[in-house]
C-alpha cells in the first residue's frame, strides 16, 4: 500500500474509534478528515489546494432545492405528534379494528405505515405509539412480545415508505454517485437519479413488507389467540372518520402530487407542512406554545442532519484526496464472485453500522465512498438505493442494539423485560430479511414503478 493508502485506512479507523467513544458525528467528521489533511500534507501525501473546494461544497448543499424538502417533512411530522394527531389517529384505527382478534395490532400497523407516509421520522414513530398503545395493548391481555415487536417493526416502516427522509437524503447522494461512475465507465451523458425514482422504486417494496406485517398479525391470531384478544366496545364511525380521513387525504395529495409531476418533491413537503398545521388548527390542537415547540424541534432536527452532511462532505473530500477511492475500487473489484460479492459485502457493513450509527451518517459517509464503485459494476441505482434503505431499517430492529429496540425501551413501562422486546422483534427481522432477498433476487419490484411512470 502507498503512503495516502496507509494514511486513508488509518483515518477511517480513528474516525470509527471517535464515534465509538461518543464524540459529536458531525464536528468528528471534519475534525479526523482535517487531521489527517494535514499530517499528509505534513508527509507530502496530500495536496491542500484540494481544501479549496469545501466553499463551493457547502454552498452547493445550502442552495440544492431537493433538501429543502427535508426540514419541511420533519416539520410536518413533528406538527402531527406535538398536536395529538397521530394519538386520534391511533385511536381512530384502534376503534375500527379493535373488536377483532387482534386487532389492534393490525390498527398500530396501519398507523406505523401511515405515520411513515406522513412523517418519515421514526424515533417519533416508535415513541409516540410505544407511549399511546403500548399501555392499552398490555391492558387488553396482548402478550408483552407481540405488542413491543409489532411496535417497534411498525415504527421503522418510515425508513422505506415514501416520502422517507431516508429515501430523500439517499437520492441526493445517489445522483453523485451515478454521475460519477457513469463518468467513469465514459457515459458523458448520465441519466439523473431523482427523489421521485427513488420514492416510486419504494413504493412496491413497502407495501410489500407492510402486506407480510398484516400476514403476520392473522396468523398469530389464529395460531395463538389468547395471545391477542379482542377489544370489548363500539365502533364510533364518525369519530374514525373524523379522525383518519383527514390524514388520508393529506397523505394522498402530497405523495399524488409528487408522483404525477403536478409538483417537485419540495412543493409537496411545503404542502404536507402547512397541512399539517391545518389539521392541528381544525382539531383545536394547536396553540402558540405548541407551534413553538414544533418550530424549536424541527430546527434542531435540521441543524443536526446539514451540519452532518457538510462534515460528511469534509471527509470525503480527504478521503479522495488520500486516494481512498481507488483502494475502495481495488480492493472490491478484485473480490471473488465479482460484483455481487461486492454488494453482499456492503450490505452487510451497511447492517452493522446501523447498529452504531444513524442512517444519517451512514448515507453521507459510507454511500459516498462506496456508492460509485458499485454503481460503476453496473447496478440499477434505483434498485440499489431502495436495498439500502431496506437494508438500514432491517438493522434499527435487529437486537441487541437496534435503535428501535432503544427508543421503545425507553417509553415502556417497567413491567415490559427487554428480553421480551428483543423476542418480540426476531418475527419481524425475518420478514424483512424475506423482503430483502425478494428485492434481490427480483429487483423490478424496485425498478417497474419508475420506469412506468417516468
Amino acid at each position: 500500500m502507498s503512503l495516502p493508502e496507509i494514511l486513508c485506512v488509518a483515518m477511517s479507523l480513528s474516525l470509527c474509534a471517535a464515534l465509538l467513544l461518543g464524540f459529536p458525528v458531525a464536528f468528528t467528521l471534519a475534525g479526523v478528515a482535517l487531521l489527517f489533511a494535514g499530517l499528509g500534507s505534513l508527509m507530502g501525501a496530500f495536496d491542500l489546494a484540494l481544501l479549496g473546494g469545501l466553499p463551493s461544497r457547502v454552498f452547493g448543499i445550502m442552495t440544492n432545492e431537493v433538501l429543502v424538502a427535508v426540514p419541511l417533512f420533519v416539520f410536518m411530522g413533528v406538527a402531527l405528534e406535538r398536536s395529538q394527531l397521530a394519538e386520534r389517529l391511533l385511536a381512530g384505527i384502534g376503534g375500527l379494528f379493535g373488536s377483532m382478534r387482534n386487532g389492534l395490532s393490525i390498527a398500530v400497523v396501519m398507523v406505523g405505515m401511515l405515520m411513515a407516509a406522513s412523517t418519515g421520522i421514526v424515533g417519533a414513530t416508535v415513541v409516540t405509539m410505544g407511549l399511546l398503545s403500548l399501555p392499552t395493548m398490555l391492558k387488553a391481555g396482548y402478550d408483552p412480545k407481540r405488542a413491543t415487536g409489532t411496535i417497534c417493526a411498525a415504527g421503522t416502516l418510515g425508513q422505506i415508505i415514501p416520502p422517507s427522509i431516508v429515501l430523500i437524503l439517499l437520492a441526493d447522494v445517489l445522483q453523485g454517485a451515478n454521475i460519477q461512475a457513469q463518468l467513469a465507465r465514459g457515459n458523458f451523458a448520465p441519466d439523473s437519479v431523482s427523489v421521485l425514482d427513488l420514492f416510486a422504486g419504494a413504493f412496491l417494496p413497502g407495501l410489500l413488507l407492510v402486506a407480510f406485517y398484516l400476514f403476520w398479525q392473522f396468523w398469530v391470531a389464529w395460531r395463538h389467540p389468547d395471545s391477542c384478544p379482542p377489544l370489548s366496545g363500539k365502533r364510533h364511525w364518525r369519530a374514525v372518520t373524523r379522525d383518519i380521513l383527514p390524514l388520508v387525504v393529506l397523505i394522498v395529495a402530497v405523495l399524488g402530487s409528487i408522483v404525477t409531476g403536478v409538483a417537485t418533491p419540495t412543493e409537496s413537503a411545503a404542502v404536507g407542512a402547512a397541512g399539517a398545521i391545518g389539521l392541528a388548527g381544525w382539531h383545536g390542537q394547536l396553540t402558540v406554545t405548541i407551534l413553538r415547540q414544533i418550530m424549536e424541534k424541527t430546527a434542531r432536527i435540521s441543524a443536526m442532519i446539514f451540519t452532518i452532511l457538510i462534515g460528511a462532505s469534509v471527509f470525503s473530500l480527504v478521503f479522495r484526496g488520500l486516494e481512498g477511492d481507488q483502494l475502495v475500487a481495488s480492493a472490491l473489484g478484485d473480490l471473488p464472485g465479482g460484483r455481487m460479492t461486492a454488494m453482499m459485502i456492503l450490505m452487510v457493513g451497511i447492517f452493522l453500522l446501523g447498529f452504531i450509527l444513524d442512517f444519517i451518517e451512514i448515507i453521507f459517509v459510507v454511500v459516498p465512498i462506496l456508492g460509485p464503485v458499485l454503481l460503476g459494476m453496473g447496478f440499477d441505482p434505483v434498485w440499489f438505493g431502495v436495498m439500502i434503505a431496506l437494508n438500514l431499517q432491517t438493522s434499527f430492529l435487529t437486537p441487541p442494539f437496534g435503535f428501535a429496540l432503544f427508543y421503545l425501551r425507553g417509553v415502556a413501562p417497567p413491567s415490559v423485560r427487554t428480553r421480551d422486546i428483543y423476542r418480540g422483534a426476531i418475527p419481524f427481522i425475518i420478514l424483512q430479511i424475506i423482503v430483502l432477498g425478494l428485492l434481490a433476487l427480483f429487483p423490478s419490484l424496485a425498478t417497474w414503478l419508475p420506469r412506468a411512470l417516468f
